[in-house]
């Protein structure tokens, strides 16, 4: 039996409770084991985010799939003359990721907006296994991602300035044009219409420049989810993918893509998503080429 005194205020007789020890110590086990869950919960969530990563990247392992981290000076945009220095420390990423497209595999990477799942846009089976990936609907586009300017004109047909696509590319917008008949008919089959993107990201427009065609491109995530702007993000795709190019969170984004510009009326644009670039997209169109919105109206 233990004693415990408390000591009496003045005026007021000493109390003494006896307490059993037995009791005692059970107080003070309940107590360290509820302080021991709360910090061994803590660990277990630490824990599982780590091996869900673990397990991801073994997976990614398992089934051959490449996880490619690009340097830094690699992604810089600019002028696509000064592209072959910047990303000379990319050279085996460009390769890797090149022999993967045209062996028919479906690769992500990194754009100007968010990060893309792509493919070549002339291989019919690849396309496929893009919509699988994403589970996407077969009536949504698919749009194409070329280096340069002048390839635009080898796979639509353009209605407008050239200076006027200048403007606006490379840049975070997509032009849709009509589809010239040297395009692939199993892309888009359901429209004479195209969207095309030239990202300013220097290392996709040269990954464009090696593969010698257009690839198909599209948002790297499950669809109707949100866009992604780190590989983390996606990491439920990685097994299905040959190459993940890891080029780093895309910083100062608002996950809303690109600004996508129908152009294929003669004088006319029509905002399809506004994108990221909406306010200088339509000022380009309207106050400096004197474009008028296509409402519908007739």
């Amino acid at each position: 039996m233990r004693v415990i005194v408390l000591r009496a205020l003045p005026g007021r007789r000493s109390m003494l409770f006896h307490q059993p020890t037995q009791h005692v110590a059970s107080t003070l086990f309940m107590n360290t084991f509820f302080k021991f869950r709360s910090y061994f919960m803590i660990l277990r969530r630490v824990y599982k985010s780590a091996l869900a990563t673990r397990d991801g990247r073994a997976r990614c392992k398992e089934l051959m799939t490449k996880m490619l981290r690009l340097s830094p000076q690699s992604v810089m945009n600019g002028p696509s003359a000064q592209c072959e220095e910047r990303l000379q420390d990319g050279a085996e990423i460009l390769n890797s990721t090149v022999a993967a497209l045209k062996d028919g595999q479906v690769v992500a990477v990194p754009t100007d907006t968010i990060y893309g799942l792509a493919c070549l846009a002339q291989n019919s089976n690849a396309i496929k296994k893009v919509y699988d990936i994403k589970g996407r609907k077969g009536q949504k586009p698919l749009a194409i991602c070329v280096g340069e300017i002048k390839d635009i004109y080898k796979y639509c047909k353009v209605s407008v300035k050239e200076e006027l696509i200048g403007e606006l590319l490379p840049g975070p917008v997509t032009l849709v044009l009509e589809r010239a008949e040297v395009l692939n008919t199993d892309l888009n089959p359901f429209t004479p219409l195209v969207g095309v993107r030239i990202p300013d990201h220097a290392f996709m427009r040269r990954l464009c420049q090696m593969c010698g065609e257009p690839l198909a491109l599209t948002s790297a995530n499950i669809s109707s989810h949100s866009s992604t702007v780190a590989v983390h993000e996606f990491q439920d795709l990685w097994p299905r993918l040959a190459v993940v190019v890891d080029g780093g969170p895309i910083g100062d984004k608002s996950r809303l893509g690109s600004t996508v510009v129908d152009l294929s009326v003669l004088g006319k644009y029509r905002i399809i998503r506004p994108g990221c670039a909406f306010s200088s997209t339509v000022e380009v169109l309207e106050h400096k080429y004197g474009l008028s919105e296509d409402t519908g109206d007739q």
